[in-house]
């Protein structure tokens, strides 16, 4: 029974993944495909984008270890940026694996207590959320004059835009946000199995609090800040690939941005398929033509995927060479340790 969990817990979000993406694509021209890949696109805007894909990875591991500084945890920098490296690599084969697997790294190189790194991670899902629900109110706030004046210059109303969306549209989109709901709802059930002893909530609860005892807040709020902003341009820039979305704009961007941003909470290897729906969605919800918007949001998708495996293997490689410094306890740090 354990190995079939197990084996569910891959098969399953590469199903649902699988499914969609089928869904998706079935009769598509691959021929459009190769051609965009080969003359269709500007590749130096794609080059572009990638360092800030890398830097949002990097800053996400440097503000980890000021979450963890407080504790007395003394991980090192590389540790901390190539445990997020491997997290989300390893998250593309079986999602949501990657925060455990970061963990268990630190624990193995630095000697991080592993309770005490999970709590961190939960409060950095806690401040991750709320930056992206300042972004997506933004971003609502400033758009609405710009839905207006769509609406008004198309002769497209509310109804019509949901008339756009067929039958299948509408059932990817109903079952998406049910395993969101899902699978919110299984990690709040483990996140109570794991408080179960007092020890273990003790720790807990020492990783969870530890954002409020961060030395230098504003450092802390410039690295929350610096990985959105980073997300943002690694996605954004690869609008200008293309001759269909280059001329959207940085609105329309922020839209398929935040609209991606939630697709990606659906169970699949790197929010494959509900990703790919939700982007090409809002583009052509803005004039960009079916199968253009397609390919779009398939080109980005899988090359930024490849940026996540290759920074995973880095990660591998530079963690062999990296030597352990054992499980126990460190000492409490002097106020110069804990500087980020």
């Amino acid at each position: 029974m354990h190995y079939l969990r197990s084996a569910l817990k891959i098969a399953l979000p590469f199903a649902l993944g699988g499914a969609i993406l089928w869904w998706m694509y079935r009769g598509f021209e691959w021929g459009t495909l190769r051609t965009a890949l080969s003359s269709g696109m500007r590749w130096e805007w794609m080059w572009l984008s990638f360092p800030f894909g890398i830097m949002a990875q990097v800053l996400r591991g440097l503000r980890w270890r000021q979450l963890l500084a407080p504790m007395g945890e003394r991980a090192r920098r590389s540790t901390c940026v190539h445990a997020v490296f491997a997290s989300y690599a390893s998250s593309l084969v079986v999602p949501r694996v990657g925060e455990v697997l970061r963990c268990g790294v630190l624990r193995r190189y630095d000697g991080v207590g592993m309770t005490r790194s999970i709590g961190t991670v939960v409060t950095e899902r806690v401040v991750d959320m709320a930056m992206i629900m300042l972004f997506s109110l933004g971003v609502f706030l400033w758009q609405v004059p710009a839905f207006v004046l769509f609406a008004r210059q198309t002769g497209i109303g509310t109804h019509m835009l949901a008339g756009r969306f067929t039958t299948a549209g509408w059932v990817v989109t109903i079952v998406s946000i049910a395993l969101i709901i899902a699978t919110t709802l299984v990690l709040l059930r483990r996140l109570q199995l794991l408080t179960r002893t007092k020890a273990i909530l003790s720790d807990l609860r020492q990783g969870l609090l530890s954002v409020t005892h961060v030395q230098r807040p504003l450092l802390f709020m410039a690295y929350s800040a610096g990985i959105w902003a980073c997300y943002f341009l690694h996605f954004y820039l690869t609008f200008f690939c293309f001759d269909s979305t280059a001329q959207l704009g940085i609105s329309v961007a922020a839209i398929a941005f935040v609209v991606g941003t939630f697709a990606v909470l659906v169970p699949t290897p790197n929010g494959a398929g509900p990703w790919h729906f939700a982007v090409k969605t809002v583009c052509m919800l803005f004039g960009v033509a079916s199968d253009d918007g397609a390919i779009f949001a398939l080109i980005v998708h899988t090359l930024q995927t490849l940026l996540v495996a290759a920074l995973g293997i880095e990660a591998a490689v530079a963690l062999t060479f990296t030597s352990k410094r054992g499980t126990a306890q460190p000492p409490s740090p002097s106020p110069t340790d804990t500087q980020p």
